[in-house]
């Protein structure tokens, strides 16, 4: 089901002026790919950098083109482990947060 506009406004005016809410957006994204989830992970990758307007930041920080960044995180993307694991990094820098595989 596609998301409404409404929706996709509301994730990104939270992404903006909620810190907690666009770190979660990370660690979820990082969880979904460790549990073989590419497409959710993608999702909330793209959610994020919507939601925080720094699609072109990181582009530029990972010295790629802002479009092959949007295109690897679309429905059809399909990055490379590198290109994915540098996402999360890039983001994870901007928002402050060390992530860590927890054994539960």
């Amino acid at each position: 089901m596609p998301l409404t506009r409404d929706f996709r406004e509301t994730v990104m005016a939270r992404a903006k002026s909620d810190q907690d809410f666009r770190s979660e957006l990370i660690v979820e994204a990082t969880n979904a790919f460790l549990e073989g989830d590419v497409e959710t992970g993608k999702a909330l990758l793209r959610d994020y950098l919507n939601g925080t307007e720094s699609m072109a930041e990181i582009a530029r920080e990972l010295q790629i083109n802002g479009k092959s960044l949007r295109r690897m995180l679309g429905p059809k993307g399909n990055p490379t482990l590198k290109n994915f694991v540098s996402i999360l990094r890039a983001c994870s820098s901007v928002e402050h947060l060390t992530l860590k595989v927890c054994q539960h």
